[in-house]
């Protein structure tokens, strides 16, 4: 039942174009146009190339123009573009004299009425091989056909996304005969490039041009030559889009990374931060790879990305390393020498790393300690004398207990001493660090940034 709906629905189609063609053609050239198209079609056959001498070719004049990219597929390299084709030809059976017809110039009929030439897009990368509209053909009195006809072509394009979002695309659209070599149907180029006057702007990619070249390439099956016109549709993505949406947000979250040396080594989140600025450029990485085909060539921001995520990668291990440093206790072993002059100093004064209560035009003033007799004398005073010569001091056993006070206060005050100069010394890390990073970061976004120029 339905193939007999379908049927009928071909039918009143067909009744519909022949009673439009007729009545389009009535009006004061009505009856010579209905002549002159029983006349054409008489004898005429759409099945063979219209040609008084069979020996030689058929010129066929091709002309493209670019109305619309509708999407480019970077992971599928499928792109699929609005194209007008033109198509003009000479038909050596379709020509009158236009005195014998009222001086009919041209008529318009159905492509389907005449012969057509088989030319397809090589690179066709469209699943239901759709072609294009069947639209009508403009016939002039000497023979010339002229068809136009609108066409969604989806074309393989192979994409390269080495500087992606700041690349550049060159995708070829291949034309030519499928059934006929050079010696029977012969492609010329209508124009040295793709018509633009007309292209709609594309949101994501810029045109910069659309050369065309004719080529005749002879392949291994056949001694023919075979003529093709191909266009190269030259792209430039506008990179505004994936600059603020992907590339600034990781900026900026990278240079979170080195402000995690700044953070106090007693707050408890300085490794914390640096996993979550890490899992955030993971996400991140992840939308990229998901749009981008799976090829040897890794984009521009993922390489910026993988450098940035191995970058916070080594500031969380160096911040673990200086937290271990940060949190030695009463018995690490005192502070090296070198590290004492070099770090302590030099680099503590270099980076602004002070104690508290400590500036960078004074330091910290121990008073002077005396030992006399067994008693400790601040600030230079004179140690009293007994009055009399029984004093308590010089008592044996009180003596000695004052002594091991004396030596348990001196063994604290030194554990002090050395936990409190290497907190100093993981202070001085974490700001040498700091600023090694921010450097890092700074260049490595200068250089991302620096492509878009």
């Amino acid at each position: 039942m339905l193939l007999g709906l379908h049927d009928h629905w071909q039918e009143l189609c067909h009744c519909h174009v022949s009673l439009s063609i007729y009545l389009g053609f009535l009006g004061a050239q009505g009856k010579f146009a209905y002549k002159l198209l029983n006349d054409l079609f008489a004898n005429y056959s759409n099945a063979l190339r219209p040609v008084e001498d069979t020996d030689r070719a058929l010129n066929v004049t091709l002309r493209i123009t670019l109305s619309q990219i509708i999407d480019m597929d970077e992971r599928n390299q499928i792109l699929t573009a609005y194209l007008w084709i033109r198509q003009v030809w000479v038909d050596a059976y379709l020509g009158w004299k236009k005195d014998a017809y009222d001086g009919i110039d041209s008529i318009r009929i159905p492509s389907s009425y005449v012969w057509r030439p088989d030319i397809v897009l090589y690179n066709n990368a469209d699943e239901q091989f759709t072609g294009s509209m069947e639209t009508n053909v403009v016939i002039r009195h000497d023979g010339q056909v002229m068809w136009d006809s609108p066409a969604i072509t989806k074309s393989s394009c192979k994409v390269d996304v080495s500087y992606f979002p700041f690349d550049g695309q060159e995708c070829r659209l291949t034309f030519g005969s499928w059934t006929y070599n050079g010696n029977q149907i012969d492609i010329l180029n209508g124009l040295d490039t793709g018509d633009l006057t007309d292209f709609v702007e594309n949101v994501e990619w810029e045109v910069l041009g659309m050369p065309a070249k004719r080529n005749v390439i002879i392949y291994g099956c056949c001694s023919e030559p075979y003529p093709d016109i191909t266009y190269t549709l030259l792209l430039k993505r506008r990179a505004s889009f994936y600059i603020f949406n992907l590339l600034l947000p990781c900026v900026m979250i990278s240079f979170l990374a080195p402000l995690g040396f700044y953070l106090p080594a007693d707050s408890g989140e300085k490794v914390s931060l640096g996993v979550t600025v890490l899992l955030a450029l993971t996400v991140f990485q992840l939308l990229v790879a998901e749009s981008m085909p799976p090829s040897e060539n890794v984009p521009l921001i993922g390489k910026y990305y993988i450098a940035t995520m191995t970058m916070i990668t080594a500031s969380t291990a160096l911040t673990i390393f200086i937290m271990n440093v940060h949190h030695c206790g009463p018995g690490a072993k005192p502070v090296p020498k070198w590290a004492k002059k070099f770090i302590l100093q030099y680099m503590a004064r270099l980076f602004f790393v002070y104690e508290v209560g400590e500036t960078c035009k004074s330091s910290k003033r121990q008073p002077k300690v005396r030992v006399v007799d067994g008693r400790t004398e601040e600030g230079g005073h004179q140690p009293r004398v007994c009055a009399t010569g029984l004093c308590l001091c010089r008592h044996g056993s009180l003596l000695r207990d004052v002594e091991y006070v004396a030596n348990c206060f001196r063994d604290q005050k030194a554990a002090q001493k050395r936990t409190g100069e290497w907190k100093k010394v993981a202070k001085v890390m974490d700001r040498i660090f700091m600023w090694i990073f921010f450097v890092m970061v700074f260049f490595m976004s200068v250089l991302i940034l620096g492509k878009a120029i």
